[in-house]
């Protein structure tokens, strides 16, 4: 099981199935399959990119946080990604740059080659020729690949605080972002 939930696998593979499938045609409606709006946000022309990521941190922290104050979600049983500070340093610095490259991240890569975009596949192929050359590489690399473990590190952890502060200073932060970058878009 990989859930939090008691169900089976079948079920989980099945929601995965189904969860992506809708992911992926967001994305597309959206436009958020064409790499020329993705890329906009680091030519400051189109700020789509940032707005869609910091509503989503919002709404998914909200809601994880609101189930498990109702006792409805199990956050013992919710996997937290252990902190590597240099290592994911690095990894953000390479998958920006492919980002900026390609026009794609590994997700709306899926979603544009989904829609016929040729430059997808080759952006697929990227992220692939690039997983299998860090798997070839991981013995070399395993040494900086552990360091700077910090375990699981969390925002209101790290504070000291209760997790409905920072998700309310997320909240006004967002707000803020959201108007400077309409603004933004407005003087175009």
């Amino acid at each position: 099981m990989t859930a939090p939930y008691e169900i089976s696998d079948a079920l989980n593979l099945g929601l995965a199935l189904l969860l992506g499938i809708f992911f992926g045609l967001s994305l597309e409606r959206s436009g958020l399959g064409d790499p020329h709006r993705l890329t906009g946000v680091f030519y400051f022309r189109d700020f789509t990119v940032p707005k869609v990521m910091f509503t989503a941190i919002v709404v998914a922290s909200t809601g994880i946080y609101l189930l498990a104050d109702l006792h409805l979600l199990d956050l013992s049983r919710v996997w937290i990604i252990p902190t590597f500070f240099w290592p994911q340093l690095v990894g953000g610095l390479i998958f920006g740059v492919g980002f900026v490259v390609s026009g794609y991240c590994p997700g709306t890569s899926v979603a544009g080659l989904a829609s016929g975009r040729l430059d997808a596949m080759v952006a697929m192929a990227g992220v692939s020729a690039g997983s299998l050359l860090f798997a070839v590489l991981y013995p070399v690399l395993e040494g900086f690949y552990l360091s700077s473990d910090r375990g699981v590190v969390t925002v209101p952890g790290l504070l000291g605080v209760n997790h409905w502060v920072v998700i309310v200073a997320l909240m006004v932060i967002a707000g803020g972002m959201f108007s400077f970058l309409e603004r933004m878009e407005r003087r175009g």
